[in-house]
């Protein structure tokens, strides 16, 4: 994930540059197929076609097939969908003519090539439109010269040019006129009242092969001559390698060698069964390195932190502690939060082959680039030395951030001399993990006639705090008198992100307690949030994120679908609204009470993204978002006993179940936005309005996650 300091500006010029082969400053790309002359359609051998190079995301054949690189790596957001939508927009190219690939990592003529922060639509939307505008420019330039006519009289549509006299080309036609003419700057955009694509439900481009098997992700790819291997690791959190007898793991059937780097041990197998089986009877010694932490022992430091003084202040608007003294009432309470894996459908995994002449490495990651790096420092090799491809990934939600395993796959395939596939169990997923931390938050706020007068929300979190965006984002600027403080504990266990970094927890701590201020005040909990919006409208606090207009927005179109404050007798509402990642999200979930217990049957969202470049893609993000964040707050639990994981599979680790899932029903605010942020902003909302729903069905006031362990231990059965 991303602070908003860490993107890259990008100008006009760097979206395509006055060479024919190289192009810049694009986030992204993408692959666009399409018959430009009459009568040509795919299917089409596109490997027996003469393409021509355009730049370095664009290749056009002679026969008229476009074919336009995707860099970004796609995690299932949807990007490789959405942004060719964008540039076939700009381009006038057919979408049903459209085929997608991607791209391998290329620093030169790419930037950013990184899926994180829900920001790759958010950056690159001025600049896909740029550059299939400024395409698209170039070859009716291109044809207006062949036909001696002004290039303002000649038109473009679907991949064929037409000028005055009711003449045609194709692209294929003037090609390679147009790769060799001097790029237009400030070529205009379509308003969005002429998109064509834009706004249309596209399916996935990649649903076919995925229904159908086809290899697409890491787990898929093999390389002649690749042998497969197991890691055993340190089998807990401050334990270190002593030694170790591979003896019985080199007896195994297929298993071809056994090797050692730095606390770990690779065992090598033709298969992946021989490689697994090998690793189970390697024998091996490990030793203490001080204290093995527990979750008990997390916990206590954690409520240390909080009952302390030492903080670091994030934010500090007016004085809490002078309102707080002279409040009619103070109101404060304690949310928790547990570690959680990530649980990636498809495990970790990553091929290298290290050779004389360069590092080949291919597989699923969201940071290719920096994985590269890292690999080019471990290795000692060149930068340019390295060549690594992108697969698609079967989930990542921050995981495949961080490489761990595409650098094993290096230093293995360095040490053995061969092409290597690292591949990881479930159990190693699980328990050789990067974590959601633990966090802690004890929330207080003043009230005053009738009115928030203080509000003072403190953190206490294992490794690292929120980002320093978040203590401006609401109730920032709304309360005048509003504090963020913050401490860390610092433990042996991998921390990272995971979906929604902080905000996954903290909608819903602060939900909860909003909730709870609205039924103090006596008033309804969306009403209260718009009352306190209109605090910031206006407002000249440059550090202010969210827009209180497009929340309350947000908020009032929920309140309308939903039925807000209206539903039958034995529905219990429960509402939250939060911005993160750009966007704005406002969620009511609908309990109903079975046997005593609840079960969340509905959940209407709205959401205030911008432009909805895929609507059918932009759905299928908010929904998963909600179940995943429902799933969960409600049984999420990922617990340590001397330094080692309780849970190493889904016998042991609960996950939200299919007939656990609600009806989600999602609304999108229409405005003429530039487009925000989807994979991970309709998650923190989730839990805090089913935990409010399950108050008002219950009247009782939940307070940690996952929630399961505060309902009668009957719920987990009725429940599950």
């Amino acid at each position: 994930m991303e602070s908003k300091k860490s993107t890259l500006q990008f100008s006009r010029r760097n979206f395509l540059r006055t060479s024919a082969l190289a192009g810049g400053g694009m986030l992204i790309g993408f692959n666009l197929l399409t018959a430009c002359k009459p009568g040509v359609k795919p299917p089409v051998d596109i490997s027996k076609l003469n393409f021509n190079d355009f730049n370095a995301f664009i290749k056009i054949s002679d026969e008229g097939y476009v074919t336009i690189f995707s860099p970004n790596p796609e995690i299932g957001q949807g990007v490789k969908t959405s942004m060719p939508m964008i540039i076939a927009e700009e381009l006038d190219v057919s979408w049903d003519k459209v085929n997608v690939a991607q791209g391998i990592l290329d620093q030169k003529n790419y930037q950013r090539q990184v899926a994180g922060g829900s920001q790759s639509i958010r950056f690159g939307w001025d600049a896909l439109r740029q550059t299939g505008a400024t395409a698209k420019q170039m070859l009716v330039n291109a044809a207006a010269v062949k036909w001696g006519v002004d290039a303002s009289t000649c038109t473009a549509s679907e991949g064929v040019i037409t000028n005055a006299n009711g003449d045609t080309l194709g692209y294929g036609d003037v090609v390679k006129e147009a790769a060799g003419l001097e790029v237009p700057e400030n070529v205009p955009l379509k308003e969005l009242k002429d998109y064509k694509i834009i706004g249309q439900d596209i399916r996935n481009v990649d649903i076919d092969k995925i229904r159908t098997g086809k290899p697409l992700f890491g787990l898929d790819y093999k390389a002649e001559g690749m042998v497969y291997a197991s890691v055993m690791r340190p089998p807990a959190f401050g334990k270190n390698l002593v030694n170790f007898d591979d003896t019985a793991a080199k007896a195994v059937n297929g298993v071809i060698d056994v090797v050692k780097f730095g606390d770990k041990i690779a065992v090598l197998g033709k298969n992946t069964w021989a490689a697994m089986k090998g690793k189970k009877v390697l024998k091996a010694q490990w030793k203490d390195d001080g204290k093995l932490e527990s979750t008990s022992d997390h916990d206590k430091e954690l409520l240390k932190i909080l009952n302390g003084n030492k903080f670091d202040i994030r934010r500090e608007d007016g004085n809490v502690k002078r309102v707080f003294a002279q409040a009619d009432k103070v109101i404060e309470r304690t949310f928790e939060s547990p570690f959680l894996p990530h649980n990636c459908m498809e495990p970790m995994n990553f091929y290298a082959n290290v050779t004389a002449e360069k590092v080949h490495l291919v597989g699923p990651i969201q940071t290719p680039a920096w994985t590269a790096s890292r690999v080019s420092k471990l290795l000692g090799r060149k930068p340019e030395e390295i060549h690594l491809e992108m697969t698609r990934m079967g989930g990542g939600f921050g995981r495949r951030l961080y490489g761990d395993f595409a650098l094993e796959a290096a230093e293995i395939s360095n040490l053995s001399k061969k092409p290597v596939k690292v591949v990881f169990s479930r159990e190693d997923d699980m328990a050789a993990g990067i974590y959601r931390p633990a966090i802690k938050y004890r929330i207080a706020a003043s009230m005053k006639g009738g009115k928030i007068t203080g509000y003072h929300l403190k953190e206490a979190a294992i490794n690292g705090n929120m980002y320093g965006l978040i203590p401006n984002f609401f109730p920032a600027g709304c309360i005048p008198n509003y504090k963020v403080s913050t401490g860390n504990y610092k433990s042996k266990m991998t921390t990272g992100a995971w979906r929604a970094p902080y905000t996954n927890f903290l909608a819903f701590a602060e939900q909860s307690f909003f909730n709870e201020l609205a039924q103090e005040l006596g008033k309804d909990h969306p009403q209260l949030l718009i009352e306190l919006l209109q605090n910031v409208k206006g407002t000249t606090d440059k550090r202010i994120e969210y827009s209180g207009q497009r929340m309350e927005d947000t908020i009032r179109l929920v309140v309308e679908k939903s039925n807000w404050g209206k539903a039958p007798s034995g529905t219990y509402q429960g509402f939250a609204a939060y911005y993160s990642h750009n966007t704005h999200v406002a969620e009511v979930a609908d309990v109903e009470m079975k046997d005593g217990y609840p079960i969340v049957k509905k959940v209407t969202v709205a959401v205030d993204c911008g432009i909805v470049v895929n609507p059918l893609g932009a759905k299928n993000q908010v929904e998963g978002g909600v179940i995943d964040g429902i799933g969960h707050a409600m049984y999420g639990n990922f617990t340590f006993k001397n330094g080692e994981p309780e849970a190493k599979n889904f016998d042991r680790y609960r996950l939200i179940r299919m007939q656990e899932t609600p009806q989600v029903d999602v609304h999108f605010v229409q405005n003429d936005k530039s487009p925000t942020g989807l994979g991970e902003p309709g998650l923190p909302p989730a839990g805090g309005a089913v935990a409010n729903a399950i108050q008002a069905a219950t009247g009782k006031r939940l307070l940690n996650q996952p929630f399961i362990q505060e309902l009668d231990k009957k719920a987990n059965t009725i429940l599950g």
